[in-house]
C-alpha cells in the first residue's frame, strides 16, 4: 500500500467495540481500490462465494461452540444484499450502521462480542475487527480464531482486488 494510503485509511470513521487497550483482539487490513466501491458492495463481492474451507470451519466452530452453550452461526450464505439498514442481518452479523463509507457489523454472544467495521474512504477499503471476550471459553476460542481471522481477511481483500482488476479490464 502506498505510504499515504494508511493515513487515508485512518481518517475513515472506523468503529471498534472499546478503546484498543480494552480489546482482546484488534486487526485492521486495507486495500487501495482501483475503482470506487461502497462497503456493502465490497462485502457482497468478498462473500458472494465463501473461501475454500470456510463451510467446514463454520461447521466445526458450531459443533464445538454448541457444547458450551454458544449459538450456532452457520457461516456465510453468499447471498447478495443491495439494500441493508441498521437492524438488518447480513448472515450472522447484525448491521449496526451503514452508509456509503461505513458498514458496521456485530455479533454479541455469551463468550465474546465481535465488531467488524468495513470502511471505504479516499480510495482505500479497510476492514477493522475488534473483539472483547467475556469468559474462559471466549479466550480459548480466540486462540485459533486470531490467526485464522487475519488470514481470512487478507485472502478476502486479495480476492476483492483481483475481482476489481478483472472488472476494470473487462470494461476496457
Amino acid at each position: 500500500m502506498p505510504p499515504n494510503s494508511l493515513a487515508r485509511a485512518t481518517t475513515a470513521r472506523i468503529q471498534v467495540l472499546a478503546p484498543a487497550r480494552e480489546l482482546d483482539f484488534l486487526d485492521t487490513q486495507s486495500l487501495v481500490l482501483s475503482a470506487p466501491l461502497t462497503p456493502l458492495e465490497a462485502w457482497n463481492i468478498m462473500h458472494q462465494q465463501p473461501l475454500p474451507g470456510m463451510k467446514l470451519a463454520f461447521r466445526l466452530r458450531d459443533a464445538i461452540s454448541a457444547l458450551f452453550g454458544v449459538r450456532r452461526i452457520g457461516g456465510f450464505s453468499g447471498r447478495q444484499r443491495q439494500d441493508v439498514s441498521a437492524g438488518d442481518k447480513l448472515d450472522f452479523f447484525l448491521v449496526e450502521a451503514i452508509s456509503d463509507q461505513v458498514l458496521t457489523l456485530t455479533v454479541r454472544d455469551r463468550h465474546l462480542d465481535v465488531m467488524t467495521c468495513v470502511t471505504s474512504n479516499s480510495g482505500v477499503l479497510s476492514i477493522t475487527s475488534s473483539v472483547k471476550t467475556h469468559n474462559l471459553f471466549g479466550r480459548i476460542y480466540m486462540l485459533p480464531v486470531r490467526p485464522a481471522h487475519k488470514l481470512i481477511v487478507s485472502l478476502s481483500l486479495k480476492r476483492l482486488g483481483r475481482e476489481l482488476a478483472q472488472r476494470k479490464a473487462a470494461a476496457r
